[in-house]
């Protein structure tokens, strides 16, 4: 919205006061903008429909105010209705109502929306008024734009040209979209490279992972076994050492001591009467051949049944593990 100071009696006045103001104010012959000091005289006012802003008034001398297209369509718009209203050959009723339109800045572009304008701000509710100069706008709005469209036919470089000098936009618009596209696919294929690489170092660590355990487990195995050979033969003396023979071989104290448990309850035997029964067995395999005192067989007997891992011993009785 533009306003004015009248040079005569200082009032402020809206562009649309100012033909009113005139008829008044005799004395006025010069017309101040309020935002930009500039003077008018005369009608010179007329064409003067948008001043600075307040960011261009203060800004500065570097400030570069940014284009608005909305403000740039109505200011084309202005202009056309203002070109329109000095069109020769139109009615003095109607050649006026365009004249009082073409001093507004602020005149709707749409039809419906310029012609509830033209009934609030001119005070204009006549229908056919009301057509007759949307039509002149109008037409004056579409003469320009054909204008402007075979200028810019006129002005726009042959495709040929284009073609054998440099290369148009969308050209280059391609080109950079076929670069990015084999960026992005040498990015998926290095990704699944080293997607696949990644999957065959887990495997190949799996795999050592488990020839380590089966490893352990054959080796913890192979000592188990040897523990219960080393077992079954300790307590027993080499025939340079002890002569527990006769002339069918030597005493098996382990054989001697499963074969009485076998018989036993399930919950086992005294070891009182597991210990009776296996020296009677001895000593009756042995005859005159024994040369142990009672001290040593009973520690023997001991030894065997609390080394072998196939002896239980629990509360006094002896029982065997199956």
């Amino acid at each position: 919205m533009v306003f004015f100071t009248c040079d005569a009696c200082g009032e402020s006045l809206k562009k649309a006061q100012v033909e009113k103001h005139l008829l008044k104010c005799r004395g006025c012959r010069v017309l101040s903008c309020i935002d930009c000091g500039n003077d008018f005289r005369g009608d010179d006012y007329k064409n003067h429909n948008k001043c600075i802003s307040e960011d261009q008034k203060y800004g500065g001398k570097d400030f570069q105010a940014k284009a608005n297209k909305g403000d740039v369509k109505q200011q084309q718009w202005i202009q056309r209705i203002q070109e329109a209203s000095d069109r020769p050959g139109v009615q003095p009723r109607l050649q006026q109502v365009l004249r009082q339109v073409a001093a507004y800045g602020n005149v709707p572009r749409k039809r419906a929306k310029f012609q509830n304008w033209m009934k609030n701000s001119l005070k204009i509710h006549s229908p056919e008024l009301l057509e007759q100069v949307w039509e002149i706008f109008s037409a004056a709005d579409s003469d320009s734009n054909q204008t402007e469209h075979q200028t810019a036919e006129e002005h726009k470089p042959n495709r040929s040209d284009l073609h054998n000098g440099t290369e148009t936009h969308e050209e280059k618009r391609d080109e950079r979209k076929d670069r990015k596209n084999k960026r992005k696919t040498s990015e998926e294929q290095n990704g699944k490279t080293q997607s696949r690489k990644k999957r065959k170092r887990e495997e190949r660590e799996q795999n050592r992972q488990s020839a380590e355990e089966n490893t352990k487990k054959s080796q913890k195995k192979r000592k188990e076994e040897a523990s219960d050979e080393s077992q079954d033969l300790e307590g027993e003396e080499p025939e340079n050492q002890q002569s527990e023979s006769n002339s069918t071989g030597k005493f098996n104290w382990k054989g001697t001591i499963k074969a009485v448990l076998r018989d036993a309850p399930e919950d086992g035997l005294a070891v009182k009467k597991l210990r009776k029964k296996v020296l009677a067995a001895y000593y009756s395999f042995t005859g005159d051949g024994n040369y142990r005192s009672e001290e040593e067989l009973l520690s023997l007997f001991n030894k065997k049944i609390n080394n072998n891992p196939k002896f239980k011993t629990l509360k006094e009785k002896v029982r065997l593990v199956k």
